[in-house]
């Protein structure tokens, strides 16, 4: 067996949703390094040229469309249009994600709403919009990013770890109906990640000190860091490859050890 066909991605059709930055544009880069044709969406164009920038430095010919991953229509029109331009959906990574970080009874039920409709309802409308063409194709990849907010909770994040463990059971689920067509649907849950996102939560005190929340996060990760988005390139090859095709219904957590560890006693 070719180690290195068996991770190839030549010949697919990726699309990577909210794929114009950090995350995204990471697993964007890799799936694209190994082969696979890059399509990506953003909801401005003002983003989307900067993003296509950001493609063509890389030397990556990537195509952007404006589409809103919580519009049925809107998807709709963009798998078509990505049909046409790259042929059909192979690999799909609902990627697109939004978090708002408010107390629970200081959030009001519209902020509460469109988490979830970003988070989870988004995957839901992006993946029934594929899954006829992968169906049609005889095979296709599914990979939802999940979170660590799958499995724990925490102050202030009750719309993003309600969506995030609604997607860990999207997964399954998908995995449930459709794993007998060929079509492995599984996640990944990145740890703690230093992204556009997560900026605030390490910007350095007026003393000179890091953030507390950074502080806690770098002593609770056995690997002592923040993860790159780089750290989950590799990850999403594989669930994108056939290296993957009995894999399904998982969800890889990226977290260097978060998970797994219970932390120092004090």
């Amino acid at each position: 067996m070719d180690m290195r066909m068996l991770f190839s991605l030549e010949g697919k059709t990726a699309l990577v949703t909210g794929g114009a930055y950090g995350i995204g544009f990471a697993i964007a880069q890799a799936l694209a390094d190994a082969g696979a044709k890059i399509a990506f969406n953003c909801r401005s164009q003002s983003n989307l040229d900067r993003a296509l920038a950001d493609y063509a430095a890389k030397g990556i010919d990537a195509r952007g469309y404006i589409a809103d991953v919580t519009d049925e229509a809107q998807v709709s029109g963009l798998i078509a249009q990505i049909e046409a331009d790259l042929g059909g959906v192979d690999i799909l990574v609902n990627n697109a994600g939004v978090i708002k970080r408010i107390p629970m009874t200081e959030m009001s039920v519209e902020d509460f709403r469109q988490v979830v409709d970003i988070d989870l309802v988004g995957p839901f409308i992006c993946a029934k919009a594929v899954i006829p063409g992968m169906l049609k194709k005889g095979h296709g990849k599914i990979i939802n990013i999940c979170s660590m907010m799958s499995e724990l909770g925490r102050e202030t994040v009750s719309a993003y770890a309600a969506a995030k463990g609604g997607l860990k059971m999207l997964t399954r689920n998908i995995c449930s109906e459709y794993g007998g067509a060929n079509i492995q649907c599984n996640g990944i849950g990145p740890g703690y990640i230093a992204t556009p996102q997560t900026a605030p939560l390490r910007e350095r005190q007026p003393d000179g000190s890091r953030h507390p929340f950074d502080q806690f996060i770098v002593s609770k990760t056995p690997a002592g860091r923040w993860g790159d988005p780089e750290d989950l390139m590799g990850p999403a090859v594989f669930l994108a490859s056939d290296a993957s095709n009995f894999v399904n219904g998982h969800i890889l957590y990226v977290d260097g050890g978060i998970l797994a560890y219970i932390g120092k006693q004090p």
